[in-house]
């Protein structure tokens, strides 16, 4: 309005421009947000880890945090693993990529302890390295007032059983992409479901998730954080 103002509109004529231009923002805020986030891929993709830092910090400073893990970060992790099955990403690619991407969501995450709401116990099924969908998880959860215990890849149910028995979680979710890994733990993860509530994510056998006792949730994560948070 100052500017406008001082081109010679009226305060009303100002006002009603100023707020003409305030309504088209959410519209171009897209194709701004869409810019960076395929920055951020280049980076990656070409080992560029300063730009990588560079492109996540414009979009941390552009859009929620939400909008950053869910309709940036997953996507293009989705993608990096389907370019990765089908030989068209390197290992190289994808470990780099992961543990940049690794590194700063747990920056973000540092906190995510000191919630005064339910507690929460993430953690992968033994022989699982992938979880960085979790850590999403877990960062979603704790901005919603969840405090959050993560326990990361490849846990033992030794550790399990004793974090349960100390946290005494209001939900414990265990991660697999491996049915066969699931199948070979079914009993234990019906030992803990029978000592705590127990969701698994990453596996489409919603039956056999059940069938141990535990609660299925759903593969979109922003969805799954709604399912067990009202």
């Amino acid at each position: 309005m100052t500017r406008l103002i001082a081109d010679g509109l009226s305060a009303a004529e100002a006002a009603r421009h100023a707020l003409a231009d305030a309504e088209v923002k959410p519209e171009i805020d897209v194709p701004i947000v869409a810019q960076i986030a395929d920055q951020l891929r280049t980076a990656l993709d070409g080992f560029d880890g300063a730009g990588a830092h560079a492109a996540f910090d414009r979009l941390l400073a552009s859009v929620s945090l939400d909008v950053v893990l869910v309709d940036v970060v997953l996507p293009y992790l989705r993608d990096l693993g389907d370019r990765w099955a089908a030989g068209r990403a390197s290992v190289a690619q994808e470990h780099f990529a992961s543990n940049l991407l690794r590194g700063r969501l747990l920056a973000i995450a540092r906190d995510w302890g000191s919630g005064g709401g339910p507690a929460f116990l993430l953690a992968c099924l033994p022989g699982e390295a992938h979880d960085l969908g979790l850590i999403v998880f877990g960062i979603l959860a704790s901005r919603r007032g969840c405090r959050v215990t993560h326990l990361g890849a490849d846990t033992p149910f030794e550790s399990l059983y004793r974090s349960v028995g100390t946290i005494r979680p209001s939900l414990t979710v265990l991660v697999t992409v491996q049915p066969a890994l699931f199948a070979t733990y079914a009993e234990d993860i019906q030992e803990l479901a029978a000592l705590t509530p127990t969701a698994v994510a990453g596996l489409t056998d919603m039956q056999a998730i059940a069938d141990v006792g535990a609660t299925a949730l759903p593969a979109d994560i922003g969805e799954a954080v709604r399912t067990v948070l009202p």
